[in-house]
């Protein structure tokens, strides 16, 4: 079973590679929730996500008969980047397996660091399955995502830095998609302050921890749809579940609405740019999905940063739905002049910006004598959306609502 001892010592080796990231007090969300609330700032680490510290910790732990064989190993885009960072800073040669449709922008850093990077299979479970099959034709070390000891203990050098700068903090909340992470950070936390409460959170549709806990064994899920794909894993790891069940307090799930809220504020108000997984921590606190009392001193670990630029653009849409500021509607109009001004000065009153128009008179789900219209429109809250409905309706307008 990991230790203290195993963190401490591996701080000394991470420190050569990885950064000591900042640990902020936010106005934001403090007031949001009425907790204390800090924010660990993971995503400044080098390559963008904490995967450096336990790949760091891996490879300078490694026999030289292993390091001078190489390493192999399978990742989606944050331990990929992170042990190519690492292998390169030691001088081990190294090869990743990615997964094909892994986004473009982390396979690019990847390669960046100097990686060979193999593009196999269509998610994580397969491109592990090649990685392995490198490893036995190769002759190379499988470098393991989260399921180590060393690789949990160098992640937990997080949780050494948090006691190090806030000595108060009464619970620290941590994402868990194979429990590395969260493992080494709640054996530094609970190892120095027992009384400190240590807060898992998964994505609603990568869910295997809390149910794995109620049944006592590791579940498998058949499958996982999340847009938290740092954490979007079937099942937790065999050791890293063993360290969950001795020291988490609570574990709590968020839905996507959820963490596109958490990123569209931490991008919004704070001006910080965190990727899915490392937005679910925060994702919690603001949902309420666990119990705190007021002014408690809380810290979500952010825990990476790298977003695929497109899936960003999904993000924040979802993250306006979900508060309000973005609405598509659909209704149909007389097809005549000024059928269309006439709803236009309806959301001109109403003080609704609009994005986007289509008015479609060909449509063959509406009569010859009449034409379809979609309208993107920007609003500014739930208030303002009810009160633009209330308008169109009293106006006599059929409106569909379609996000």
């Amino acid at each position: 079973m990991l230790d203290l001892d195993d963190v401490l010592a591996a701080r000394d080796r991470v420190a050569e590679t990885a950064r000591y990231t900042p640990l902020v007090y936010s106005h934001t969300f403090s007031d949001m929730t009425g907790a204390d609330v800090h924010v660990k700032q993971e995503m400044l680490q080098r390559t963008g996500a904490f995967k450096i510290r336990g790949a760091t910790n891996r490879i300078a732990t490694l026999p030289a008969a292993d390091r001078e064989s190489g390493v192999v190993t399978a990742s989606a885009g944050n331990h990929a980047q992170g042990v190519e960072l690492a292998a390169t800073r030691m001088g081990v040669d190294s090869k990743v397996v990615m997964p094909e449709n892994a986004p473009i922008s982390k396979v690019k850093a990847t390669q960046s660091y100097g990686a060979e990077v193999v593009l196999h299979g269509a998610n994580y479970d397969a491109a592990a399955e090649h990685a392995r099959e490198l490893e036995r034709e190769e002759g190379r070390y499988y470098l393991p995502a989260f399921d180590d000891w060393q690789v949990m203990a160098g992640q937990g050098t997080i949780g050494l830095e948090i006691l190090e700068d806030l000595p108060s903090v009464d619970t620290v909340v941590v994402p868990i998609g194979g429990g590395g992470l969260i493992s080494g950070i709640a054996t530094a936390i609970k190892g120095k302050q027992p009384d400190t409460r240590v807060i898992g959170v998964q994505a609603e549709g990568a869910s295997s921890v809390a149910p794995s806990l109620q049944k006592g064994d590791r579940i498998m899920l058949d499958s996982v749809d999340t847009i938290a794909d740092g954490i979007a894993t079937r099942t937790v790891g065999e050791k890293t579940f063993q360290v969950i069940q001795e020291r988490v307090d609570e574990v709590v799930t968020v839905s996507d609405a959820d963490i596109a809220v958490a990123v569209t504020l931490l991008l919004e108000r704070s001006k910080t740019l965190v990727e899915g997984a490392g937005a679910v921590p925060l994702a919690a606190l603001l949902a309420g999905e666990f119990d705190y009392k007021a002014d408690e001193t809380i810290v979500p670990t952010l825990c990476g940063g790298n977003i695929d630029m497109n899936t960003l653009t999904t993000v924040l849409v979802r993250g306006m739905i979900e508060t309000g500021r973005y609405l598509r509607i659909r209704t149909v109009l007389p097809d005549q002049p000024g059928a269309l001004d006439a709803l236009v000065d309806i959301i001109s009153e109403q003080e609704a910006n609009i994005y986007a128009i289509q008015h479609d008179r060909t449509s063959r789900d509406v009569s010859m004598d009449a034409a379809e219209v979609e309208i993107d429109l920007e609003t500014r809250g739930h208030d303002h959306v009810e009160r633009l409905l209330d308008a169109f309706e009293a106006a006599g307008y059929e409106i569909e609502v379609l996000t």
